[in-house]
C-alpha cells in the first residue's frame, strides 16, 4: 500500500494583482497608503496580516488598507463566471514591492489559537460548493492541512480562500495542484 501526502501552501496576492491594487482597489477607490505607527493612527494597523507577504504589519511599514476581490480576478484568468458569488473585502499589502512571503515562514501565514476562519470551496466555474469553519488550534498547521485534505477530497474543487469570520478579510488561497 502506498501512503500519499499532500501539502497544501497559502498563496499570497498575486504580483499583478498587488500593482493594479496599489493605485485602484477592486471596489475603485484609490490606494491610500499610510505608515503604521504601535498608536494606531491613522489606523490600527501593526500586527495585522498583510496578504502580500503573509506576514503581519510591523511598526513603520508603509501599507494601505485596500478592498480585494480574488474570486473575480481568479475567474477573469480562467473564463470562470461566479456571479453573485463574486465578493470582495479588506487586506492590508505594502505600499510598495516587497519581495513576497518569506521561504521560511512555512506552510500557511501565523495566526493565533482561537482566530475564526472559514474556509470556502469554490469549483471551476467560480461558485462554493461548500464551506468549514475552523476554530485555529494551537497546531494550526495540523488543523488546515486536514480541512484542506477535507476539501480537495471532493473532485469538484478547484480553490479554496480562508477569510477571518469575524471583518471578512481575505486571508490566502490555495489552488488544486493536480
Amino acid at each position: 500500500m502506498t501512503t500519499h501526502t499532500t501539502d497544501y501552501a497559502a498563496l499570497p496576492i498575486p504580483e499583478t494583482a498587488l500593482r493594479q491594487l496599489r493605485v485602484t482597489d477592486d471596489a475603485g477607490r484609490p490606494a491610500e497608503p499610510f505608515t503604521a505607527r504601535e498608536d494606531g493612527v491613522p489606523q490600527d494597523a501593526v500586527g495585522a496580516p498583510l496578504r502580500c507577504c503573509l506576514r503581519e504589519v510591523r511598526a513603520g511599514e508603509r501599507v494601505a488598507l485596500v478592498s480585494y476581490a480574488p474570486l473575480r480576478r481568479w475567474a477573469a484568468a480562467t473564463g470562470a463566471e461566479p456571479g453573485a458569488y463574486d465578493e470582495q473585502g479588506p487586506v492590508f499589502i505594502h505600499a510598495g514591492a516587497c519581495g513576497g512571503p518569506d521561504g521560511a515562514a512555512g506552510r500557511y501565514p501565523a495566526m493565533s489559537a482561537g482566530s475564526l476562519r472559514v474556509l470556502r470551496r469554490y469549483n471551476a466555474r467560480g461558485q462554493i460548493t461548500g464551506g468549514r469553519y475552523l476554530e485555529v488550534p494551537e497546531d494550526a498547521r495540523a488543523a488546515f492541512d486536514a480541512a484542506l485534505g477535507e476539501a480537495f477530497a471532493d473532485p469538484r474543487t478547484a480553490l479554496v480562500h480562508v477569510r477571518a469570520v469575524e471583518y471578512g478579510c481575505f486571508h490566502f488561497e490555495v489552488r488544486r495542484t493536480r
